[in-house]
This record gives structure tokens, sequence and C-alpha cells, in this order.
């Protein structure tokens, strides 16, 4: 299913369409999480602001729960989906009501990279060894 060196954040009801959410997620899609992060701020979208947290929670999740190296990490997918829609009524004229709809959007990011080494415990010198005993 998932690589072991990939890690994911899913965000579900992000209450913004999902054509407009997409139009931000396509201008980060496969860069590098640092890039991505640069960009979204000076992105002049409401849809920003979203798409920034889904990818810094993938971050998150790769450093802390995998164990990967923050500086190798690259969004391999990103994607928006929709969402519930919520049904309600405008009042109008003469009683009537008309009816929209309030849409929401998922957004799933991945992010891959290369697993942290790990440090090898410090050997102690033979002398302090000795001594202890």
């Amino acid at each position: 299913m998932a690589d072991l060196n990939t890690a994911r954040a899913y965000i579900e009801g992000v209450d913004q369409s999902t054509r407009k959410v997409a139009l931000v997620a396509s201008l980060v899609r496969g860069r590098s999480v640092a890039d991505a992060l640069v960009i979204l701020p000076h992105t002049p979208k409401r849809a920003a602001l979203p798409v920034i947290k889904a990818i810094e929670s993938a971050k998150a999740n790769a450093i802390n729960n995998h164990g990967l190296d923050a500086k190798t990490l690259v969004i391999s997918t990103i994607s928006v989906t929709t969402g519930i829609r919520l049904k309600r009524f405008k009042p109008a004229s003469r009683g009537r009501a008309l009816p929209f709809q309030k849409k929401t959007s998922n957004i799933l990011v991945e992010v891959s990279g290369d697993i942290k080494p790990k440090k090898k415990p410090v050997a102690k010198p033979a002398e302090e060894v000795k001594e202890k005993k």
C-alpha cells in the first residue's frame, strides 16, 4: 500500500470548493516541502492556509512518526477531493426559498524522503571502563 519512506496527512471538511483548493494545490505538486512552505504563504488565495496546514502535518508525521530526514522531504502526492455538501436555503421574495449548497473539500498530502541515519552511541575509552571495575 504505502512505501516505508512515505508519510501522509488527510484533512477533511475544508470549507471551500474543491476547484478553488485544487488550484492552489497544483502550485506545489511535485516540489520539495521546504519550497512549498515558502511559496504558499505568498499565494493570494484563501485556500493556501489549509494546504499549508496539510503539508506541515504530513511533514511532522514524517519526522516524528516515520523517522524521515526533514531536508529530503518531497511532496509525492497532493490531491483534493470533494467533501460533503451542506444543503441550505436562501430566502427570496414572495415567500420563496432558493436552495444552494455549501461545498467542502478533503486534502490528501503524501511526502516521501530518506530515512534519517541513527546516531551510534559514543564508545567510551578503555581507561574509563577499567576505572569503574
